[in-house]
Parts: C-alpha cells; structure tokens; sequence
C-alpha cells in the first residue's frame, strides 16, 4: 500500500448525492456530489472532491477542521458575526472545529477537500 494519494480532481465514479436537509437549508435547492478518494485513521480523516450547486445552507462543523481548495465555482462565507468572504477557482481556506456561520454557492463549485474529526 502506497502513503502517496494523488486526489483527482475529475473523478470518474459515481459521486454520493445529496441535498440539503431542511434545518441547513436557507434558500434556494442545492445539491452536493462527493467523491471520497481517500479515508484514514479509521475514518477520521477523509479527503476527495466536493460540488454543490447554488444555494445557501448554515455551515456548522462541529469538531471538524477542514481544508478546501477551490477548483471550480464561486462561493461566499460567512463566519457568524463577521464580514463575508469570497472564494474562486484556485483560493484555498481551513474551516476550524467550532466554526458555525452561512455557507452560499454562487457558482456551482468543485472543491478539493480534506476533513480530521
């Protein structure tokens, strides 16, 4: 087994597909496709490729920090309490455990992700 993982931005397989669920949802319909490449540390860390459509959903994560590398797209983020920050292909930002705030897709967007619980 290789400790080397190169993420494909394109994945080929079939992507997991979901929706908001309704006490995320703030407006509009978004859809979500992700595709998990790689997990560790028995299923703590996990990263792949990640593609919503537009919409605006509460971003709560909790005990998870995540690391996000936008491939494709435009979103906003809101942290609770502070300014909005724009996001675009070829930007990068962490989200650290405890963030809670509004997480709006502009432009369908692909993100490379890694989470750690």
């Amino acid at each position: 087994m290789s400790l080397l993982k190169t993420i494909d931005p394109n994945p080929v397989d079939m992507p997991r597909e979901s929706k908001a669920t309704p006490d995320r949802l703030i407006s509009g319909d978004p859809s979500f496709k992700t595709w998990l490449q790689d997990t560790a540390r028995d299923g703590m860390i996990n990263s792949g490729v990640w593609e919503a459509t537009p919409g605006e959903t509460h971003s709560i994560k909790g005990t998870t920090f995540e690391f996000c590398h936008i491939l494709s797209g435009v979103i906003e983020l809101t942290e609770n309490g502070k300014e909005p920050v724009t996001y675009r292909a070829g930007d990068s930002f962490l989200m650290k455990p405890g963030f809670t705030g509004v997480w709006r897709t502009i432009e369908t967007v692909r993100k490379i992700y890694v989470t750690v619980t």
